[in-house]
C-alpha cells in the first residue's frame, strides 16, 4: 500500500526530491507552533531527475546522504512524494457500515475498476473523506501510482540511510502546508479561491483551493532550467557555473535587462495561461489571490510582474513565517529557500496527522 493518508511517526523528515535538488526538512513543536528543528538544500547533478522521475537513483541517493549529514538530524523515518502526474487519485462511494479492514478488503475487490493497470504493479491507498451523497454511503478517496514510482523513492532514500515510512503525494503535502499560508491570504483564505503557483526547475504546477480545500491542479513544463540555459549560452558557462551565477549574483551588466526579465515576462504568461485552463474547465472565473512558490518564486520582483500582468494580488510562499528556528538554523537560508521548501514542509507536518 501507498502510505499517502493517516500514518504519522513521532519522528519523521520531509523529503522532497525535486529535478535540482534534495530539499530536506525536519519540524518540532514548541509553545504551541511549529519550530524548525533541521533543514538543507543540496544539489542533484544535471539529468539526475528529469520531469520528476528520477533517472540516477544512485546520485539521488548520495545527495540525500550528503542532505542528512549537513542538516545533522538523527532522524531516520522519512515522508516523500510522487509527483501528481504519477498518481491516480478517484473518489468512489462504499458502504458507511464497512469496518476499516472490511473497507479495505473490498477497495482491494473493486479497485482493478478504476485503475487502468493491473493491481499487481500499482501501489495505493484511501481514506474516508466523508459521508457520500447517497444515504448509507460514505465518500472513499482512492489514490494509487505505479509501483516503480513508488519504489525508486524508496531505493534513493534507502541508499541514503532513510526510511521511506511515508510515501505522498505532492499536491496533498502542498495542501498541508497551505494551511501555514494564511496569514498571508485576504480573509486568511475563509471562502476565498486561491492559486498556488509552484514553478520549479522543469516544470510548473498550478493547485488552486477554495475554502482551503484543492479544487483542481495542473503540471505544465516551465520552470528555471530555461533561465539555467540562457545564462549558459548567453556567458558560455557551464551548467554548475550558470546555476552558481543566478544564485549568487556575478553576471554582467546586461543579464537582468536582457535575460532576467524576458524570463520573469515568460514565467508571468506561464501563470496566466494556467489561470486559463482553469478557468475554461471549472465553475469558476476568477481567483482571490496567488501565492508563488518553488525556486523561482525567490527572484525579485517576479511577484510584483505578476500582479500587474494577471491583475491578481500576489505573493511569495513563506510557510516559515510564523515558526520559530532552532539555533542551529540560519534564518536568512531558510528565508532564501522557502518558497522552494513547500512540499518538504508538507511532508514535515505528516509528523503531526492524526494516527
Amino acid at each position: 500500500m501507498l502510505q499517502i493518508m493517516n500514518r504519522s511517526s513521532r519522528s519523521l523528515i520531509g523529503l522532497d526530491i525535486s529535478s535540482t535538488a534534495v530539499k530536506l526538512l525536519e519540524l518540532g513543536q514548541s509553545g504551541g507552533r511549529y519550530r524548525v528543528e533541521s533543514y538543507a538544500v543540496v544539489p542533484l547533478p544535471q539529468n539526475a531527475v528529469e520531469e520528476k522521475n528520477i533517472v540516477d537513483v544512485d546520485a539521488v541517493g548520495a545527495a540525500i546522504k550528503r542532505a542528512v549529514s549537513r542538516a545533522g538530524t538523527r532522524t531516520r523515518n522519512a515522508a516523500v512524494a510522487v509527483a501528481g502526474s504519477a498518481v491516480i487519485t478517484k473518489v468512489i462511494s462504499m458502504s458507511a457500515s464497512l469496518a476499516d479492514d472490511e473497507l479495505a478488503d473490498q477497495i482491494q475487490l473493486e479497485a482493478d475498476q478504476y485503475i487502468p493497470y493491473p493491481l499487481a504493479e500499482v501501489n495505493l491507498d484511501f481514506e474516508v473523506v466523508g459521508p457520500s451523497k447517497q444515504d448509507g454511503m460514505v465518500d472513499v478517496l482512492l489514490a494509487a501510482s505505479r509501483s516503480e514510482n513508488v519504489d525508486v523513492r524508496v531505493a534513493a532514500l534507502d541508499l541514503g540511510g532513510l526510511n521511506a515510512h511515508i510515501v505522498d503525494v505532492e499536491a496533498f503535502a502542498m495542501e498541508s502546508a497551505f494551511s501555514l499560508l494564511s496569514n498571508q491570504l485576504p480573509d486568511n483564505g475563509v471562502g476565498k479561491t486561491i492559486a498556488v503557483v509552484d514553478v520549479g526547475a522543469t516544470m510548473t504546477t498550478l493547485s488552486v483551493s477554495h475554502d482551503s480545500k484543492v479544487v483542481y491542479t495542473r503540471e505544465q513544463v516551465f520552470g528555471g532550467r530555461q533561465l539555467i540555459e540562457e545564462i549558459m549560452r548567453r556567458y558560455g558557462l557551464s551548467y554548475d557555473e550558470a546555476g552558481l551565477a543566478k544564485k549568487q549574483g556575478g553576471l554582467p551588466d546586461n543579464y537582468e535587462s536582457e535575460v532576467l526579465h524576458p524570463f520573469k515576462e515568460a514565467m508571468a504568461q506561464q501563470v496566466s495561461r494556467a489561470l486559463q485552463f482553469f478557468f475554461s474547465s471549472s465553475q469558476h472565473n476568477t481567483v482571490d489571490h496567488i501565492v508563488l512558490a518553488g525556486g523561482c518564486a525567490a527572484i525579485p520582483g517576479v511577484d510584483s510582474l505578476i500582479e500587474d500582468k494577471v491583475g491578481i494580488t500576489t505573493s511569495v510562499a513563506n510557510p516559515f513565517a510564523n515558526m520559530s528556528l532552532t539555533s542551529r538554523i540560519s534564518s536568512e537560508g531558510i528565508r532564501a529557500d522557502a518558497s522552494s521548501l513547500m512540499i518538504a514542509c508538507g511532508l514535515a507536518m505528516r509528523r503531526f496527522a492524526d494516527r
